[in-house]
């Protein structure tokens, strides 16, 4: 038996990476599933790859209209929205001397703006239906403490973290369960962007800021979506009914808390 059987689910950023590493685990758990993003011809192709249960959703989690027409067109699709991941995020790095207001602004109106406002619509959309749901949002070991680079990335996360907390709080009454997960490094085409970043900012050559990092990690590797997919279906599944705004590492023993 699936665990994940007859819930229709979206995932934002689900057009590679993490996002399509749970979209893969939630199609295996019985679920249709929405492959949102802001790039719409990108989410088809994973959508046509993963097969029938998968479907593509356009997204920009900053503009509040994108998000309202992406809830609708799930509800028009599936009949009912169960499941949200709001996995969507940009990432940038710079000393704290040299950030500009346009990095703040970006990366707040998708990780913490987009973050809210999609979870806001889902909600409103689960409340109306009248049996709960899982909001899934993807917080980070970076929203635990600072990085001496990464200053707004770093706060990004830790105000999903505490928004998960509040919103947790405030829809269970309503049979909704708020959680997050809080990744550590992640292979793929985003920690070739950060180590890229890295290498300018600290001089090192291309790779070096990956190996450091690598070294760091007490499971002795990063971590691939698939390492992540388990708790996703966990916390979307019944069996995560009595959990509430919580934020759960997986990271190879990077965090302990």
């Amino acid at each position: 038996m699936t665990r994940l059987g007859g819930k229709s689910a979206m995932i934002t950023g689900a057009a590679r990476g993490i996002g399509r590493g749970f979209a893969e685990a939630y199609i295996a758990e019985g679920a249709t599933v929405a492959i949102a993003d802001v790039n719409l011809e990108a989410a088809e192709a994973t959508a046509r790859e993963l097969g029938n249960a998968a479907y593509a959703v356009q997204i920009d989690v900053s503009d509040q209209a994108s998000i309202d027409a992406a809830i609708a067109t799930v509800v028009s699709q599936a009949g009912k929205l169960d499941i949200l991941i709001n996995n969507a995020a940009l990432f940038d790095a710079a000393e704290t001397v040299d950030i500009t207001r346009e990095s703040f602004d970006k990366l707040y109106a998708v990780n913490v703006a987009g973050t809210l406002f999609t979870m806001q619509a889902a909600a409103r959309q689960m409340i109306a239906q009248g049996h709960g749901g899982k909001i899934i949002n993807m917080a980070s070991q970076a929203g635990r403490r600072g990085e001496p680079l990464v200053l707004v990335y770093c706060s990004t996360k830790a105000a999903v973290i505490s928004m998960t907390q509040s919103a947790g709080l405030n829809l269970i009454k309503h049979g909704i369960n708020v959680n997050a997960i809080a990744p550590g490094v992640v292979d793929g085409a985003h920690w070739e962007h950060v180590d890229a970043m890295f290498a300018k900012l600290e001089g090192k050559p291309l790779g070096q800021k990956k190996a450091e990092v690598e070294a760091g990690v007490p499971a002795g590797r990063f971590a691939v979506p698939a390492d992540l997919a388990g708790m996703a279906v966990f916390l979307a599944s019944p069996e995560s009914d009595y959990i509430v705004s919580q934020t759960y590492n997986v990271d190879g023993g990077q965090w302990m808390s």
